[in-house]
């Protein structure tokens, strides 16, 4: 008898759980011993993909995939009414969804506590059955689709009691007709929420959570406006934050005070960021772009926070409420993504604000260079320059994206020389085809530079690759 065979039927059944439902069926074969030990796995790994795996056209064969179907309804068969822990399912188009919704029945029924699906069928309107939306185990819940979601039952029809983590992600995701804060109270012990591609089906809405500690939340506008009229946080124990949406009209509350870490991408079209750029009088009454500076709210909510990071259209929009920024008395860590189109007006009162900070990264130093610039960098002759990095305490600044530019090596001897506490520079050459990659003369002219510095400077200076 070899090792393996030896070993106690609960133990070689935990073996087996960390291989594909498939792989472990074809522990059959080796003996008597094995032939049904997969059967008392309580974790299914299903996936279309790896049963139809390597033959290429295999799937277009006539009975392949009713092959497939066979051997899922087989193995839950030959399993019975024995605990299941976790299902996981992922098919594309061609399975039947009736079949699909009965496999999903069977491990409800068996007290499943984590279900992951990610089911693609295109020319199907497609169901999750509604045993889903009221099971009393599920614990954890993930759905994933490139065709569309829709939470059919509306919050009217849905509770998951022990649901504590949340993952739905789509190109378009839909919750019947339910507000937000109508959807998530369907969730009473809810600990951990994801959800990718969510359409607003109100323009005022709340994402309300007595119990949410890790937020990522991507939203998508809504159908018949772009902005949202008002989106507020009634979160107070949420420690992570990750916030995708157009940037809305207003934040009239913003509950989140146990807030560590914030993920802002607020959106704008190109349009809106010509107006926002604009004076103020050459807009006309009524624009929406005038009630974007109400952005300070939601700033104000989240001042509290160890870890901040910023999308390009987010600085943008900050640049409506320089004044009014509040100041992050907390804030260690300060993550900038910068972009070609979008400018830099916001960063020198970020930076002033920001008293404590440690460590800043800039993803891409090059930016739209504008009048209200100000003098974080040196793109427009200010008569105070650098005074907003002379306040900034930062000590560690990596710059990500690097491609040896000299409007590039010119706003790194700028931060050199006005960041009073810099200790480290590490400078990361981005991974795409630039002149630093295949020009070894021009390359070398840049590290003699960067060479330079890290002698002249009291700061270490490094050239890195990604």
């Amino acid at each position: 008898m070899d090792l393996l065979s030896a070993l106690p039927d609960d133990v070689r059944s935990h073996i087996l759980s960390f291989l594909t439902t498939k792989e472990a069926a074809l522990t059959s074969v080796l003996s008597k011993k094995w032939r049904y030990m997969f059967t008392r796995v309580p974790i299914l790994d299903v996936d279309d993909s790896v049963f139809l795996h390597p033959v290429e056209g295999k799937r277009e064969r006539d009975g392949v995939l009713e092959s497939f179907m066979d051997f899922v309804d087989r193995v839950l068969a030959l399993q019975g009414d024995s605990p299941i822990k976790r299902f996981s399912l992922k098919c594309e188009d061609g399975v039947d969804p009736d079949r699909v919704n009965g496999w999903i029945r069977d491990v409800l029924r068996r007290g499943v506590s984590e279900l992951d699906l990610s089911i693609n069928l295109v020319d199907e309107v497609y169901n999750l059955p509604r045993e889903m939306f009221v099971s009393k185990t599920l614990v954890k819940l993930k759905l994933t689709s490139e065709f569309g979601l829709h939470w059919w039952t509306g919050a009217d029809v849905t509770f998951l009691p022990m649901l504590n983590s949340l993952h739905v992600a789509s190109e378009m995701m839909i919750f019947y007709e339910d507000k937000m804060e109508k959807f998530l109270a369907c969730f009473p012990v809810l600990e951990e929420a994801e959800m990718i591609g969510m359409d607003w089906t109100d323009s005022v809405d709340t994402v309300s959570s007595e119990t949410l500690k890790k937020l990522s939340f991507h939203a998508t506008g809504m159908s018949t406006i772009l902005n949202p009229k008002s989106i507020s946080f009634d979160t107070p124990n949420l420690r992570f934050l990750a916030y995708s949406d157009w940037v809305a009209e207003d934040y009239p509350l913003v509950n989140l005070n146990k807030l560590v870490e914030a993920r802002i991408a607020l959106s704008v079209t190109d349009d809106q960021t010509r107006r926002i750029r604009a004076p103020r009088k050459d807009l006309s009454e009524g624009d929406v772009v005038l009630q974007f500076g109400n952005v300070v709210k939601l700033m104000n909510g989240i001042r509290n926070v160890k870890e901040l990071h910023l999308h390009p259209d987010t600085l943008e929009v900050l640049s409506l409420c320089c004044e009014s920024m509040p100041v992050f008395n907390n804030l260690k860590m300060l993550i900038i993504t910068s972009d070609e189109d979008r400018g830099w007006q916001a960063m020198p009162a970020l930076l002033r604000n920001c008293p404590q900070l440690e460590f800043l990264l800039i993803k891409g130093l090059v930016h739209q260079v504008t009048n209200q610039c100000g003098d974080a960098c040196d793109c427009i002759h200010k008569k105070q320059k650098g005074r907003s990095l002379k306040s900034c305490p930062v000590k560690v600044f990596v710059i990500r994206g690097f491609t040896g530019t000299m409007k590039e090596m010119n706003m790194i001897e700028h931060f050199l020389d006005y960041f009073p506490c810099l200790k480290k520079m590490n400078i990361y050459i981005e991974d795409v085809p630039t002149p630093l990659k295949y020009d070894r003369q021009f390359a070398e002219r840049v590290l003699e530079m960067i060479e330079e510095y890290d002698y002249s400077y009291k700061c270490s200076v490094q050239l890195l690759n990604e």
